[in-house]
């Protein structure tokens, strides 16, 4: 009767809990040696750490001196920062060239600066606090100024503050709602904007997390069900500035192959090799792009990892390299539960090994997920990861070059959703319970994986989807958002939910196209296609006994929209791959909050339903059924409609249109958009590349960048970059390249397409007067010119 209104019936309310903390008190002893500050206090130890100028570590430990392990999050030590050290009556004084760090000793309480003295964090009149669970808390002032951002995978609207938000990894089928407090990722790390300024807060602790903007206005605090707090101050200023930071500590991304970055079809399941080629046989004819194919659990024998069902798929080399020969990728499924039957030799041998989750008395933890009852890889052991990866053999042997690894949360089918926290997992030789590793199970699962991959794909790069993760996660693979539904409320929850993984590090991200679950309909498939073509992952998924969503599936207006949209994705991959090495060098995210480029704009604060692609092309999706104009804001400076080029000032709303065939777009003035031509699949080379230029007032450029989207040769630098300038002066128009590089693109030609210019009387390439090649044009008032260019 829990989902009637007995549930609220007056006789079932229970008090709030009161929770008694014993703050940690007034400093007693203190060292400072070694660039690092040891504080005893009368109820805890303290310990502070630079990890470079603008990154301070502050731990506090109830029991004992704080330890410096770190989670799997850290990959970054700390450097050797130069530090001025003071102390003056009851204050101590830290200051580097970034971070100014006053402490007071009775009680201690710690305030962060910034290098023009702005507050970063002051613990006011509440600090560092443990409570008799073993619990840990952190408080922070909290201005009305201050918005909260990132958070990994969340439910709501993109601005955290008023929330109370808790991270714990959970298998949640339904519902997702604004009120849903923990999904499949738990990334405990957000940012702070307060009138243009910003900074970063990470709390390095894999316990059980929560984070509460809501129980007081003036106080946010946040804490742990056990350990150490353990949290990061990122100095900022900017929310780019804060990311690179963050992405210092945990890692970024590697270069994902440029397949990956197509469309993916999906189903729960494309059950026998007949359906999968009678499908891909539907996208040539109709000649929809597609460039993977994933296979849900149907494709094994018994739902069993590192198998085929004979019968439903005789000969998966066969059909596997049938579609890779026609630039299509099969991605497999592959969870965490290991059937527990003597006939499973993958079962077999990790007993043989020693390799699964026990308990303290070295009996197997058991649980039921797909197969039936299974046991579950120890990915917390080095001889389990190295193990789980060479598995893969199966997989690559076979021609597949991506993994979509699910149920890693882990999800186990039981009223806790997941395993005993009792468990205790062998931790490389420090052993932990599950209480405290359970949030990063699924992000060493994603490790093993990838790295397995890696290692056999014998210098390819590997694509891995994975449902689960923790801080670092960016580092091995995608994450999707898990069991959506085909809601329209969950196609605007998407934009926010991608929006803040972004914002935590994750720059390759989407969701289930269409909806995962509930039945879809044309105009939400269509709105949702719309939407995916400029998220960083473009995958449509669904489910059993539900309607069908291919792109077909609704007929006519529908198909015709959803196919112009699948094929302008794959036109511009240029540009989102570049977007894509950014991620990889500086840790800022392909999809962007309005903020994080206009962070003085406090009408950016709250935008939920419209996002930057890069730092200049401004998406603003439809997300309500029947809707075929919307409001748009665009900040400051000159935009252009990228449909019909007008011209529009910024710093305003304004009303865009939005036909069913028609997503508003909106590129900034001085952007330069390197587009490729339509195709069939990333392999399908193109022959031209066409750069527009949109006019700024006088000069203005950008960078194009190319590699060979598939092994790890960037890293050696086997790779193409272009810088371009344009300088505009009264009616002459110069264009300027710079071509970098031993890489060679597939494309001869460029034609540069520069908008808006209102007259000319001559153009010049490279100090060259050109007179051929030349083609002018209007367009909706606005002169276009377009200079072809053979290299």
């Amino acid at each position: 009767m829990e989902d009637t209104s007995f549930a609220i019936h007056p006789d079932h309310s229970h008090p709030s809990e009161t929770v008694s903390l014993t703050d940690i008190g007034s400093v007693q002893q203190h060292v400072w040696s070694k660039n690092i500050l040891k504080v005893v206090c009368e109820k805890g130890h303290v310990a502070l750490r630079f990890y470079r100028e603008d990154i301070l570590r502050i731990i506090m430990n109830p029991q004992v001196e704080p330890s410096f392990e770190t989670s799997a999050a850290l990959v970054k030590s700390a450097e050797d920062v130069e530090v001025s050290y003071e102390e003056s009556g009851d204050q101590l004084t830290l200051k580097t060239k970034q971070l100014f760090i006053r402490i007071v000793k009775s009680p201690m309480r710690i305030s962060v600066y910034d290098k023009e003295g702005r507050t970063l964090t002051d613990e006011g009149e509440k600090g560092m606090a443990h409570d008799e669970k073993g619990r840990v808390f952190g408080h922070k002032k909290m201005e009305n100024t201050d918005h909260f951002y990132g958070f990994g995978e969340k439910t709501g609207f993109l601005d955290k503050k008023g929330e109370k938000l808790s991270m714990w990894n959970t298998d949640v089928y339904a519902p997702h709602n604004p009120e849903t407090k923990e999904l499949y990722v738990s990334i405990p790390f957000f940012i702070v904007l307060s009138e243009g300024r910003t900074h970063g807060m990470f709390l390095d602790n894999t316990y059980k997390s929560t984070f509460d903007f809501q129980s007081s206005r003036d106080t946010y605090s946040f804490s742990a069900a056990g350990g150490q707090l353990d949290y990061y101050v990122l100095a900022g200023p900017s929310p780019k500035h804060v990311l690179e930071q963050y992405t210092v500590l945990t890692g970024r991304m590697p270069m994902p192959p440029k397949w990956s970055l197509g469309y993916h079809q999906s189903r729960y399941s494309y059950g026998s090799e007949q359906e999968v080629r009678i499908l891909v046989d539907l996208f040539h004819d109709k000649q929809i792009p597609l460039d993977a194919v994933h296979l849900d659990i149907h494709y094994m024998d018994s739902y069993r990892n590192f198998t085929f069902d004979d019968e439903r798929f005789p000969d998966p080399a066969r059909l596997i390299g049938d579609l890779k020969a026609r630039g299509i990728q099969v991605v497999p499924i592959v969870d965490t539960g290991i059937k527990a039957a003597d006939y499973d030799d993958v079962y077999k041998e990790g007993c043989d090994k020693d390799l699964f989750c026990t308990y303290q008395d070295g009996q197997l933890f058991y649980g039921e997920v797909w197969p039936g009852n299974s046991v579950f890889p120890d990915f917390t052991k080095l001889m389990t990861r190295n193990w789980w990866g060479e598995k893969h053999q199966f997989y690559t042997n076979l021609g597949i070059e991506g993994i979509w690894n699910d149920m890693n949360e882990p999800a186990v089918f039981n009223e806790t959703k997941t395993m005993d926290l009792e468990v205790v997992h062998e931790n490389d030789g420090h052993p932990k319970t599950h209480r405290e590793l359970h949030n990063v199970y699924g992000m060493l699962m994603e490790q093993s994986t990838y790295e397995g991959m890696k290692k056999l794909l014998g210098g390819k790069r590997p694509f891995i989807l994975t449902r689960a993760g923790y801080a670092g996660i960016q580092r091995y693979g995608a994450i999707w958002t898990g069991d959506n539904r085909s809601f329209w409320e969950h196609l605007a929850m998407t934009l926010p939910m991608c929006i803040n993984l972004g914002l935590s590090g994750v720059a390759f991200c989407g969701s289930d196209v269409g909806g995962f679950a509930h039945d879809c309909s044309g105009e939400l498939l269509t709105r949702w296609t719309q939407v995916g073509a400029f998220l960083p992952y473009f995958r449509n998924h669904s489910a059993l006994d539900f309607a069908r969503q291919e792109p077909w599936a609704f007929g006519e207006p529908y198909e015709s929209i959803i196919k112009k949209y699948i094929r302008l994705r794959y036109r511009w991959l240029p540009y989102i791959y570049g977007l894509f090495k950014e991620a990889h060098e500086t840790g800022a995210p392909v999809i962007r909050p309005l903020f994080m480029e206009f962070p003085n704009d406090r009408e950016t604060y709250q935008l939920s339903d419209q996002f930057l692609i890069g730092a200049n092309v401004l998406i603003a999706p439809i997300t309500a059924p029947g809707t075929t104009h919307r409001a748009v804001y665009l900040p400051k400076g000159t935009w252009y409609d990228y449909w019909s080029d007008e011209r529009l000032d910024g710093g305003r709303y304004v009303l865009a249109n939005a036909s069913l065939d028609r997503i508003p777009i909106f590129v900034k003035a001085g952007t330069v958009l390197p587009l490729g031509e339509e195709r069939l699949s990333t392999k399908d080379s193109f022959n031209q590349l066409t750069i527009h230029l949109y006019a700024d007032k006088e000069s203005f450029g950008g960078t194009i960048y190319d590699d060979d989207g598939e092994t790890f040769g960037y890293n050696s630098g086997d790779t193409f970059t272009r810088e371009v300038g344009c300088e505009i002066q009264g009616e002459s128009l110069s264009i300027f390249t710079d071509d970098m590089g031993s890489f060679k693109p597939d494309w001869k030609k460029t034609l540069y397409v520069v908008h808006g210019m209102k007259s000319f009387t001559q153009v010049w390439f490279n100090n060259r007067k050109l007179q051929d090649n030349v083609i002018i044009s209007n367009r909706n008032g606005s002169t276009l010119v377009e200079i072809e260019i053979e290299h």
